[in-house]
């Protein structure tokens, strides 16, 4: 009697990149689905208008991608590839407690720099605005409450499942490329859009997926990414091409616009490149030196 013959199966580096992809699909899928009944349910459209008592759009889309990406990578990551909290970097508490300060500070870092070349190099200037100083704290508690969540369902879905399994396929640093360049397709409809904005953008997902790999996992990436989006808006400073509004300071970009980034915000300009790049290269060195768990 024949032996039967062994299961056919794909390599496992064609299993992962597969469920990379399978991934992104299934989340943003999801994204699909979510926006179309959540927008039914709370009548943000109303004849082809945005409700003006709806929630603010920006959290809406947020609940949105966490749902989706969230429901992802239990399917993907937890149930399909069998991958634990710790094989996606979605670190316990303790982790998380001392990783995400460091990508605040990192990503604050990052935008101080690129706003404060801009004083000097790019003519920009901070002019005063109506309001209180209470008013400036409130207003950026409340505009900080809106960007955490965006940060975080952004990194769910760009610095999460995909880029641990195409990290098996291509390296890390192979891995990160790929996902930094669908980060920067993502904001490709955003206002003002240029393209140094569009390729600062994908800068900034090489520093936010090397970010990835610090201590604290997807919470160092989540603190880097509210750290620089958070910074920008509390100083007045357009984010990705969405404007802020900010009492008491009124933030003037100066110009020329491929300098400082003009109504994109800085990100649109060259001298973000070079505060990213610097980013990049800070954490390039702390997982030299072996900060990475």
């Amino acid at each position: 009697m024949t032996e039967p013959l062994p299961e056919s199966r794909p390599p496992s580096r064609l299993r992962d990149a597969g469920w990379a992809i399978l991934f992104l699909v299934l989340g943003a899928a999801a994204v699909l689905v979510l926006g179309a009944l959540l927008g039914a349910a709370v009548g943000i459209w109303h004849h082809g208008e945005m409700n003006p008592e709806a929630p603010p759009w920006l959290l809406v889309q947020s609940l949105i991608l966490i749902l989706s990406f969230g429901f992802a990578t239990w399917v993907i990551g937890r149930k399909a590839t069998k991958l634990s909290w710790e094989e996606l970097r979605w670190k316990p508490f303790e982790a998380g407690r001392r990783g995400w300060p460091i990508g605040v500070l990192l990503g604050v870092g990052a935008a101080a720099v690129a706003i404060l070349l801009s004083l000097p190099l790019g003519g920009a200037r901070f002019l005063p605005d109506q309001g209180s100083v209470p008013d400036y704290l409130r207003q950026a508690f409340l505009t900080t409450l809106i960007l955490a969540p965006a940060a975080l369902g952004e990194e769910i879905a760009f610095r999460g499942v995909s880029q641990v399994l195409l990290a098996r396929v291509l390296g890390r640093w192979g891995a990160i490329l790929p996902m930094a360049v669908l980060f920067g397709l993502a904001h490709a409809f955003n206002p003002h859009l240029t393209a140094l904005a569009f390729a600062n953008i994908v800068l900034a997902g090489i520093f936010l997926g090397a970010a990835f790999y610090l201590p604290g996992g997807i919470w160092t990436a989540w603190g880097a990414h509210l750290g620089w989006n958070a910074a920008l808006a509390l100083m007045d400073a357009p984010v990705s091409g969405l404007p802020f509004t900010i009492p008491l300071i009124n933030y003037d970009p100066g110009g020329p616009q491929w300098l400082t980034g003009g109504n994109f915000g800085p990100e649109g300009g060259a001298l973000a490149s070079c505060a990213i790049i610097l980013a990049t290269f800070a954490v390039w060195r702390l997982l030299r030196r072996g900060e990475s768990v």
